[in-house]
């Protein structure tokens, strides 16, 4: 059975949700691995077919935390995942697109294949009141996680990826 290991970081609560939905989708058509981004490693990336990264956008970037994640993991997996698909989600309080853009370029030299585009949620969080407190994302946002983790597990399981 195909393995899709999504790899998350969540602070507030918001991406951990995402992620969350994406799993509980994914689950009914491959092997599903959900790690916060802490706990994950280079071996957890070998044994997956395919990987959801979903994190907070921070400061315009992704989180430190998500970035550690992949600060370990780059060099010890260099070379042998290339091929294998991707797809990532983020949670941001306005835009997003920066943290798309480091994983996207993370990605690139891993030589994985994208095979969603990125999705953004944003939770309009702008007060450091708002940023701080912990999130909801709302049900049709989640659907769409959902979709994204439904997605990717049918590929790998239909190895169309």
């Amino acid at each position: 059975m195909a393995q899709l290991l999504i790899v998350y970081h969540s602070r507030t609560g918001g991406s951990r949700q995402m992620a969350e939905a994406a799993a509980d989708a994914a689950r009914e058509e491959a092997e599903t691995v959900l790690k916060p981004a802490d706990q994950a490693g280079p071996e957890d990336l070998l044994r997956a077919d395919g990987f959801l990264f979903c994190a907070p956008e921070n400061l315009a970037a992704i989180s430190g935390v998500m970035k550690d994640f992949f600060d370990r993991c780059y060099y010890p997996v260099l070379g042998r995942i290339e091929g294998r698909p991707y797809a990532q989600m983020v949670c941001a309080g306005s835009d997003g697109e920066n943290a798309t853009r480091q994983i996207a370029r993370i990605a690139t030299g891993w030589r994985l294949k994208e095979v969603q585009p990125p999705l953004i949620i944003c939770t309009h969080a702008q007060s450091p009141a708002e940023i701080l407190a912990e999130k909801h994302i709302l049900a049709d946002q989640l659907e769409q996680c959902r979709e994204i983790g439904a997605a990717m597990a049918a590929g790998l399981s239909l190895r169309v990826f």
